[in-house]
């Protein structure tokens, strides 16, 4: 079964909520083997003027980044290496809301001009666990916010998390995917490429879901794109 072999959580801390314009600022790595866990973590220099609402999330201000940090491209380019690698093997990258930290890497990834992980990949990322969209895949119609924080909470996993630390959210969220599946055994006897096409249709359903009722109320679409799992622009 696919729980059962070695997986790598995945997170990024940013500048901003687009994923398409915001740049990388923090990355955390943190791969589940048989031999034991293995943790990596980036802080970059984005380049760019780190906005205060996201300091406020994640604590990095822009003197930080740019005295601590490592250049952009260099954090990307290891960043990249080290997903592809595994994502070659099979290893399952598990991201809550995978589409937000995809989108933003790949965009980072061709705004520096470093191959993608689509273009090291085939075309094709995969395999990508989201336990947001299993979530929503196997408890469609539960009422209440889906964020990290509450879905730990909902599974029984809630360990008072600095959430909005990129090492701690993968953490709570390599937690959580391990209590979704205890509490439905048959995803983890699914095929990885099964649990992918799963995700994709969550995903689909509730982008068209939101995109419905944003017309009703005459509001613009927060994104027309039900790609996943990378948005791209329409």
């Amino acid at each position: 079964m696919w729980s059962e072999s070695p997986i790598i959580g995945f997170d990024t801390e940013t500048t901003g909520v687009r994923p398409e314009e915001s740049r990388l600022v923090t990355c955390s790595l943190v791969t589940i083997t048989t031999e034991g866990v293995t943790r990596r973590y980036w802080l970059a220099d984005p380049g760019v003027e780190i906005p205060e609402s996201a300091t406020q999330v994640h604590g990095i201000t822009t003197e930080q980044a740019r005295t601590e940090g490592r250049p952009a491209e260099e954090v990307l380019a290891e960043i990249a290496d080290t997903l592809a690698a595994h994502m070659e093997q099979e290893w399952p990258i598990v991201a809550f809301n995978a589409v937000y930290d995809l989108t933003l890497l790949e965009a980072e990834l061709s705004r520096h001009s470093i191959p993608t992980l689509a273009e090291r990949l085939g075309g094709i990322i995969y395999p990508v666990v989201d336990p947001y969209l299993l979530d929503r895949s196997v408890d469609r119609y539960r009422k209440g916010k889906r964020r990290l924080e509450d879905l730990c909470r909902h599974y029984h996993v809630w360990n008072d998390d600095d959430f909005h630390n990129a090492e701690a959210d993968v953490m709570a969220t390599l937690r959580l995917l391990g209590a979704m599946l205890r509490a439905y055994p048959e995803l983890a006897e699914q095929p990885l490429i099964d649990i992918q096409e799963q995700e994709e249709q969550a995903y689909a359903e509730f982008i068209t879901f939101l995109n419905k009722r944003a017309q009703q109320e005459e509001r613009p679409p927060a994104t027309e794109s039900v790609e996943w799992p990378v948005a791209h622009a329409v």
